[in-house]
């Protein structure tokens, strides 16, 4: 079996290389954490790609929130040029007013970055609005079928992991099963001790932010935080 996959939230190039250091599997790119993560600048993403050789899940989101809202344009504009850039992994998601999937402005994105299938196809991770959604169950149902779709970043709750578990390890039960075929990836108010009751249950990918941070957004990303996780996770599981 593979090792967890960790993947650990960059804004810049510094980012990336401490995460790198630190055991990262992968980077979440990201600007403007104060609005809780939007699509950075192509230049961003060169640097971070020349910086380290990691995989790399671009944001694409252009406003705090969860609506596509009137900036959709100007995304799918920004989201082509990153993917002319060489972008072939990002995080996503829309909702609509009454906290559905909103799923035209999805399928749209998604085409912009070539998730349309086939050899190359880019590679993207529905993010935590699937945490703010009315039905979890029906939104992996009706996102099923759209090429691309690998990962579901997710905390259980809006309100993050401690009043989440019980959903994460419900839903890793059902993995596998229809709507259930992408990963879980457990983040939002992640902790290391949340990790055995996961890991036993059948969860392969952890996501951290502030955790990597012991300075807060302020601060860069420290290899130590990172290799704290990365050790925590190569550790065996334990079995009850």
């Amino acid at each position: 079996m593979s090792r967890p996959l960790l993947e650990v939230i960059a804004l810049t190039p510094a980012d990336a290389i401490a995460a790198q250091a630190g055991g990262a599997d992968r980077l979440e790119l990201v600007t403007d954490m104060a609005a809780d993560g939007l699509t950075p600048s192509r230049e961003t993403f060169a640097a971070v790609r020349s910086a380290v050789d990691l995989p790399v899940r671009v944001m694409l989101r252009a406003s705090d929130g969860f609506a596509a809202g009137n900036a959709f344009d100007a995304l799918c504009g920004a989201a082509a040029a990153l993917h002319s850039e060489g972008a072939d992994e990002f995080v996503l998601g829309f909702l609509t007013d009454d906290g559905g999937v909103d799923l035209a402005a999805v399928a749209a994105l998604t085409e912009v970055v070539g998730a349309g299938g086939g050899v190359d196809e880019s590679r993207w991770t529905f993010h935590r609005a699937i945490d703010r959604a009315a039905d979890r169950d029906g939104l992996r149902k009706r996102l099923a079928d759209l090429p691309g779709l690998d990962t579901y970043l997710t905390a259980g709750s809006a309100h993050g992991v401690d009043d989440g578990l019980s959903t994460l390890l419900a839903e890793a039960e059902r993995a596998g099963t229809p709507g259930y075929e992408a990963r879980i990836m457990a983040g939002g108010g992640l902790r290391l001790d949340h990790l055995p009751a996961l890991r036993a249950a059948g969860v392969s990918a952890f996501h951290i932010g502030g955790a990597a941070r012991p300075d807060g957004w302020s601060g860069p990303v420290d290899a130590a935080a990172v290799g704290q996780w990365r050790a925590a996770l190569d550790a065996p599981v334990l079995v009850a």
